[in-house]
């Protein structure tokens, strides 16, 4: 029995560069849905992505962690900046369940308001919204050559299901199908799609994702490519095994080839 061949993605930092969509997503959040006492929001904040936030980011897995993020360098007192961010990062995980405690604040809330974030921006102006996502051209035309070439792509996300095919429609970009983080993890999805394809790679810019793959059984045997021009810590750039292939845009025309 022979599969279909296919290529499975990750969407942000990926296909599109949506850091300008976190930050005003994440703050708009913050300022109309969280209802939290210790923050004040300006206006100008909401014209230019801070360093401090583009520089947390890697560490990021889930989008509800964006908005604790964006509180913490909000707040009035004691707000994470770039002279104090490096002790916040240090020890992100344990950093993130501290504040979910001290709030009394749960994920699943938390991913709520960055939905009802996003659906208020579609519901005003779609293409402002939309517009804050910037596609990597490279990458665009990858998942087109492999149209042409009777190969299929997927696209396993964090975000919202909903939110990354309207982007991807936009972009004229059609995959196979789209599993958003309400579809489990991404270890469980390639699982699964594994017994019906034959997966040539999975492309993604967080290096603990791609560790994961390799070292569950029946992931294994997937090709692993991290995204260099992704949202990667620079020691991800180091110390990758044989298992996992740092990928440049311009690698992707000879991926094609496969």
């Amino acid at each position: 029995m022979s599969f279909q061949k296919i290529f499975l993605l990750d969407f942000d930092g990926v296909i599109v560069d949506g850091m300008d969509e976190y930050w005003h997503s994440s703050l708009l959040a913050c300022e109309k849905y969280l209802n939290s006492p210790y923050i004040t929001v300006d206006q100008k904040l909401y014209k230019k992505v801070p360093n401090t936030f583009k520089e947390i980011r890697p560490w990021v897995k889930y989008g509800w962690e964006m908005i604790l993020i964006v509180h913490e360098m909000i707040k009035t007192e004691n707000p994470i900046n770039n002279f104090n961010k490096d002790s916040f990062i240090n020890n992100y995980h344990q950093n993130c369940q501290i504040l979910l405690k001290n709030n009394s604040w749960n994920p699943k809330d938390l991913q709520k308001i960055l939905d009802e974030s996003r659906n208020y921006q579609i519901e005003k102006d779609f293409e402002a919204w939309v517009n804050l996502h910037n596609p990597f051209i490279e990458v665009v035309e990858f998942m087109k050559s492999l149209k042409k070439r009777k190969i299929k792509s997927g696209i396993i996300t964090t975000k919202g299901e909903i939110f990354a095919k309207q982007i991807l429609k936009q972009l004229n970009i059609f995959p196979e199908f789209v599993f958003g983080y309400e579809s489990g993890t991404k270890i469980k999805i390639a699982e699964k799609i594994s017994k019906t394809y034959e997966i040539l790679g999975f492309i993604e810019d967080r290096k603990k994702t791609l560790i994961d793959i390799k070292e569950n059984l029946k992931t294994s045997h997937i090709a692993c490519f991290l995204a260099e021009w992704g949202y990667i810590k620079e020691s991800d750039r180091f110390n990758l095994n044989n298992e996992i292939k740092l990928l440049k845009l311009g690698d992707l025309k000879h991926l094609v080839a496969i």
